[in-house]
């Protein structure tokens, strides 16, 4: 297995990192606003813009400007198997703005395809399920299994050790 593990994070934790050659980030922006500025030692990224929007029913027309769509997916399919397929073992780090909802969409479909741990899964519970099923149209053979919000909650009320 080249995907050891997965991440997924803010852009403002995703800028303040140091790069290494052993991690690969999918950076998710805002459409107009600037690419994240991602450390120089990051050699493997894919960068994406789109909107946390999820289409408000089924009567409304999709792809609509800025929102996540096929071409979008096929990449990440195409980014994550190729990390996958490599002799190189590397950890993925996927961010969006705040790191709740986009992010932690594209991070459990990397958990599913590549079969490597989602570091702090349990707070993937906002995952966008526009995202997730569009990333499950291109690989429709992996179940995502999106945490409940309260996962969440009970995490953060477990005594530290």
């Amino acid at each position: 297995m080249s995907i050891s593990k997965v991440y997924f994070a803010s852009r403002e934790l995703a800028e303040s990192l140091i790069g290494k050659p052993s991690m690969a980030v999918i950076s998710i922006t805002d459409p107009g606003s600037p690419p994240a500025n991602l450390h120089a030692q990051f050699e493997h990224i894919l960068r994406l813009a789109f909107f946390d929007a999820v289409p408000a029913d089924e009567f409304l027309p999709a792809p609509l400007p800025g929102m996540f769509d096929y071409v979008m997916a096929r990449q990440i399919v195409n980014f994550v198997h190729a990390l996958h397929q490599s002799p190189e073992t590397v950890s993925v780090l996927v961010h969006c703005e705040y790191g709740v909802s986009r992010s932690a969409a594209v991070a459990l479909f990397v958990e599913a395809y590549a079969g490597a741990p989602l570091i702090s899964r349990e707070f993937t519970g906002e995952a966008n399920q526009w995202v997730i099923d569009q990333l499950l149209q291109m690989s429709p053979e992996l179940d995502i299994d999106i945490p409940p919000v309260s996962a969440a909650r009970d995490r953060r009320a477990r005594p530290r050790l």
